[in-house]
Order: structure tokens, then C-alpha cells, then sequence
């Protein structure tokens, strides 16, 4: 294996662990950790975006980034399920008073 493949590769499981982490602080009602993981995703996506183009995968490793991608959904899918309490309490709330929310 190349290693350009092996580092798209790389960030692929990178951003999987990255999103698991997101998951577990989402469990844990940290949604500041949340935050900073989410920002740490957008690096390594972009990341991606900038060598991912480059590199032509074999079967196997297609494979190997389709199981990371379904995985980083699935993550989400979950996030997404811990937030919308949160979210829906948000937007019920005017926006004056939003900062009671915050703390």
C-alpha cells in the first residue's frame, strides 16, 4: 500500500475515533467536548477533501472506508438523538431568554 492511501486511510479511522469520542461526550452531557471535538472532525475533513481526491482506493480499502463512513453515521445519528431535547427546548425558548439555557 501507497502511503497516500494509507494516510487517507488513516484520517478516515481517525475521524471515526474522533466521532465515537463526540459520542461519549454527547452521553455524558458535555456538549462543550462535543464542541471541540466537532472542531477537530472539520480539520480532518477538510484534510480528507485535500489528499482524498489524489488517491484511488483498491476494493478492499473502498470496503474499509465504506464500514468507517456507516460507523461516523451512526455516531451522528446518535449526537443528534442526545441533542434534540436540547434543541427543541432551545427553540422554545424566546430568544431574550435563551442565555438561562446556556448556564
Amino acid at each position: 500500500m501507497d502511503t497516500p492511501t494509507m494516510d487517507v486511510l488513516e484520517y478516515y479511522r481517525a475521524l471515526e475515533q474522533t466521532s465515537e469520542r463526540m459520542l461519549q461526550a454527547a452521553e455524558a452531557d458535555d456538549w462543550d467536548r462535543v464542541v471541540e471535538l466537532e472542531g477537530a472532525c472539520a480539520v480532518l475533513i477538510e484534510r480528507l477533501r485535500e489528499i482524498g481526491e489524489r488517491v484511488q482506493l483498491s476494493p478492499a480499502q473502498r470496503a474499509e472506508k465504506h464500514r468507517i463512513m456507516l460507523s461516523i453515521l451512526r455516531h451522528d445519528a446518535q449526537i443528534r438523538a442526545l441533542a434534540e431535547p436540547w434543541l427543541d427546548a432551545w427553540e422554545a425558548t424566546p430568544p431574550g431568554s435563551r442565555s438561562t439555557l446556556l448556564h
